[in-house]
């Protein structure tokens, strides 16, 4: 059967609800509406921050917010619409030029977080009174936390604006260069999401030839990819100076509201587990496979008797929908827009951007979801992720612009959790031990994909950055790190061929975000704990845990999962984490 009709009518997103066009005129008008707001404020309260009452800057920040949020919405639109087919020209322009005007605006605005980080924490306090400003507390505080990193004002704005043509303008490069590279295989010329997704294939045979035939295009190209790598990493060790930072990744803990030591520690505890989690299973995996010894190609095939059927469109939502609804009612009516309202674009296409994501857009608006879905099992949870992010953008909303978004270490709760719902559902639906088996595996090699793989790509960044300060670094230097850290990480029971060398370059992670991997696998460890808690039977569960997603960015760590009895800044709270999938494996092994 045809792929296209076994998975049913794929929705494509609507982003009328942000703007009609490229040429509409309410986009324009917004983007001019935006400039001349922001140069009036700039008029009103530039240099003047310190002298305001309390109410009065309460005030300011809340006109600041609206821009925010104004600028937000225009810069949501052109990115959804790039992200939605970036081999146009036409709209890779509209995209370069609205960034280029946003960040003309929002330079003008620049001096407003500047200046209240020159406050005085007593000066502050004494304004905080005000209840209007104690609104904004959670706000004044992550805004205030770079204060030791903060440069002049002249420096600021000098970053702020050449961010545009240096750290943004090689992150365009790598996606474009990514959605134009073609894979050619058995005469089709596939993008990287189809032929990744063979990689998963029945067949042996077509797992093989989609992997050589990926780290062979990526090979050809892989002097763009190290270039790209070295830059960057240069850009951010020159910024991290000057900043101030101690190590590579202190700059994204501290925006993350979570402490060196407290990630140290959960990174520590995985690496430590890699014999008894990723090492175990995998060699597990060979046997079932009659093997000694997995090619790296086989690390994410199916089972042997497992079940590869297509999952058409229509039967994933209702098992995400109905997994999300034996929770909470509430969960499943807010997930439900998403398809009610088509705030989601599902079909793998020429030009697309890979993979999957939730984009938060603006509060007064909606997320909007995109996927690359193909029926199989792992994007059925790709759906429950991507669900959970939207429902927990929704329910943070009302916090405002300035204070819904949290940190990464936290923005995979939801996701994560939406995650395991969706799989204990299916699992306590199994029929036999067989398809127990094979679900249980399945979840095991997602959660290892979550937590060990994503904290072994932590450790090539950590690694890369390290020795890129003592020069620039071969693209052959390059894929050594790589093969190192995935030799460690997945154990002696995988091979690797000479391709698997160039497999680092496509990871957009290490381009868009640096370090922002391990936020993966501190949030599949939260879930972990948080869903034993809920297991257990703990009192008001599920309206503890919507009050922990509406909070948004306004509470840290540790307020939020006190009401829980949990604690990520103990030592042991990442080990207990880990046993769940401990727990899987062992479940596995012992039925043979």
């Amino acid at each position: 059967m045809n792929v296209a009709v076994a998975l049913g009518e794929l929705p494509t997103w609507d982003l009328g609800d942000l703007y009609s066009g490229m040429e509409s005129p309410r986009f324009k008008a917004d983007l001019e509406q935006a400039a001349a707001e922001a140069r009036d404020f700039a008029a009103r309260y530039e240099g003047k921050l310190a002298g305001l009452s309390g109410d009065e800057l309460a005030g300011a920040i809340a006109a600041y917010e609206r821009l925010q949020e104004q600028l937000g919405r225009v810069g949501s639109y052109a990115g959804l619409l790039y992200a939605g087919n970036m081999s146009d020209p036409a709209i890779a322009q509209f995209q370069q030029n609205t960034q280029e005007r946003i960040t003309a605006i929002t330079t003008t605005l620049l001096f407003f977080a500047l200046e209240i980080n020159r406050i005085d924490d007593a000066a502050l306090d004494a304004k905080l009174v005000a209840p209007a400003l104690a609104k904004y507390r959670p706000w004044l505080r992550d805004t205030r936390a770079f204060r030791p990193h903060q440069l002049s004002d002249e420096l600021e704005k000098l970053l702020h604006e050449k961010q545009l043509s240096g750290r943004n303008a090689w992150t365009r490069l790598f996606d474009e260069t990514m959605a134009r590279l073609r894979f050619p295989l058995d005469g089709k010329d596939l993008t990287s999401a189809e032929i990744l997704h063979l990689l998963s294939d029945k067949d042996g045979a077509v797992r093989e030839k989609a992997a050589k035939c990926f780290g062979k295009v990526m090979g050809d190209n892989i002097q763009i990819f190290a270039l790209l790598t070295n830059t960057l990493a240069k850009d951010k060790e020159i910024e991290d100076k000057w900043r101030r930072f101690p190590r590579p990744p202190s700059s994204r803990n501290l925006a993350n509201q979570v402490e060196d030591e407290v990630v140290d520690a959960l990174v520590t505890a995985v690496k430590e587990a890699y014999p008894t989690l990723s090492h175990r299973y995998y060699r597990l995996k060979a046997k079932w496979f009659g093997v000694e010894v997995l090619d790296y190609w086989d690390r994410n095939a199916p089972l042997p008797d497992a079940d590869d059927r297509t999952i058409a469109w229509p039967e994933a939502t209702k098992t995400v929908i109905e997994a999300y609804h034996a929770f909470s009612p509430e969960l499943a009516e807010v997930g439900g827009r998403f398809f009610a309202h088509r705030w989601i674009d599902v079909p793998v296409r020429p030009g697309k951007a890979p993979g999957a994501f939730a984009h938060p857009c603006v509060p007064s608006v909606h997320p909007y979801l995109l996927l690359n879905y193909q029926g199989k099992v792992r994007d059925v949870m790709t759906l429950a992720h991507e669900l959970g992010h939207g429902v927990h953008q929704i329910l943070a909303g009302p916090q405002g612009y300035l204070q819904a978004d949290t940190p990464l270490t936290l923005a995979e709760t939801a996701s994560v959790f939406g995650e395991m719902l969706t799989f204990q559902s299916l699992l306590q639906s199994a029929p036999d031990a067989q398809t127990r088996r094979t679900m249980l595996a399945s979840k095991v090699e997602d959660m290892l994909n979550t937590v060990v793989r994503q904290i072994a790509f932590y450790d090539f960044e950590a690694r890369l950055h390290d020795e890129r300060r003592g020069g620039e670094l071969t693209a052959q230097r390059i894929g050594e790190l790589w093969f190192a850290v995935q030799a460690e990480s997945l154990g002696p029971a995988l091979r690797f061929g000479p391709e698997y060398t160039h497999y680092w370059a496509y990871i957009p992670h290490f381009i868009h975000a640096p370090f922002y991997v391990y936020a993966y696998a501190f949030g599949d460890c939260l879930v972990n704990s948080l869903y034993a808690a809920y297991q257990a039977g703990a009192p008001g569960f599920q309206a503890k845990y919507l009050d922990m997603l509406r909070a948004g960015g306004t509470l840290r760590h540790k307020e939020l999962l006190a009401p829980f009895g949990l604690d990520a800044s103990d030592p042991a709270f990442w080990s207990r984490g880990l046993e769940m999938l401990a727990g899987f494996i062992d479940e596995l092994e012992a039925m043979g």
